[in-house]
């Protein structure tokens, strides 16, 4: 991450995914780049190429409004990624300290207490870097990693167990990253982002390449495909919340479909973690700090891991 060049990041990883017929030229011929020629952005833009260079160079960080839509509709940026773009082009804002105090978020009393009481409603709350910081019972029978302390993007890209628990997780991940980037926005010189991105950029080539396509994607809901190792197979819709007067903390609440076979499955969870049953050990591995190579989940002894024997063997799990 260049935090001192993040508009021209964006602007070459995005302008490399646009094919030339895309935007109606000739693909023909030799390319030495992927996607679209600077010379052919700023052509389609109406702007001089010299100029496109050195918004590319961040030689010029302050291009005007008309200017970064232009650009935005030759790059087919949709609503959001736009609006991410604009924001990149912000004046620049005193530089933050990395040796500034990191101060605890509270989450409102209130919240803690509604999270209790949806005994059906798996729930939990979120910073905007994906901390984990409440939860209440039934979603941490979902997912060990539902705890507080627990960074959840961390926990889906290094936690052996995943792709096991979420079906859908190549999608997940690249939801994941798309909605970090956009949360952040402009602020890629936040120390805590900036940690996150680090430690997830060297262990794992998936994060680093999500991360270089420069997606962006506003919070939304999303539906998960679960195995879980002890009700099996089902799914859970989830929607997001902001909550009023915090540090941009979100509240994600899950739901099943009423009289589905995912209700009954997930009604059958909240009893069986009523009654003390539960497929995870104490510890998980992303929050230990323990992940096996990519592509390969193993079990914490370092043997695969089989789904039918997760009752006895597994000791990690996913999030969101």
């Amino acid at each position: 991450m260049d935090s001192k060049n993040a508009l021209g990041e964006f602007l070459r990883a995005r302008r490399e995914r646009v094919r030339p017929e895309d935007v109606g030229l000739s693909g023909g011929g030799l390319r030495r780049v992927p996607g679209l020629r600077r010379e052919e952005v700023a052509l389609l833009a109406g702007i001089s190429s010299d100029y496109y260079l050195r918004l590319e160079q961040g030689r010029d960080r302050n291009p005007s409004a008309q200017v970064l839509e232009a650009l935005a509709r030759v790059l087919g940026l949709d609503a959001s990624a736009t609006a991410h773009l604009l924001s990149l082009a912000q004046p620049e804002r005193p530089a933050v300290s990395r040796r500034r105090v990191r101060r605890p978020e509270a989450v409102p009393t209130s919240v803690r207490e509604l999270l209790d009481t949806w005994s059906g409603h798996p729930a939990y709350v979120q910073n905007r870097f994906t901390d984990c910081l409440a939860a209440n019972m039934l979603c941490r029978a979902l997912s060990p990693n539902y705890t507080p302390g627990v960074n959840l993007l961390r926990a889906v890209f290094l936690d052996p167990a995943e792709r096991e628990l979420r079906r859908d997780w190549e999608e997940l991940t690249a939801e994941g990253v798309a909605t970090l980037r956009g949360h952040i926005g402009p602020d890629v010189d936040e120390p805590r982002l900036v940690e996150l991105v680090g430690e997830l950029s060297v262990r794992s080539d998936r994060f680093r390449l999500l991360w270089s396509r420069h997606e962006v994607r506003p919070m939304l809901g999303r539906t998960s495909l679960l195995t879980h190792p002890l009700v099996g197979d089902f799914e859970l819709g989830s929607n997001k919340f902001e909550i009023p007067g915090t540090n941009a903390l979100s509240l994600v609440v899950f739901h099943a479909e009423p009289g589905s076979r995912s209700a009954e499955l997930l009604g059958l969870l909240g009893s069986l973690t009523a009654s003390g049953e539960t497929p995870w050990r104490e510890e998980s591995g992303a929050a230990s700090g323990e992940a096996p190579p990519e592509g390969n989940p193993r079990a914490a002894n370092g043997e695969p891991s089989h789904r039918g024997d997760r009752r006895d063997t597994s000791s990690e799990t996913p999030p969101e």
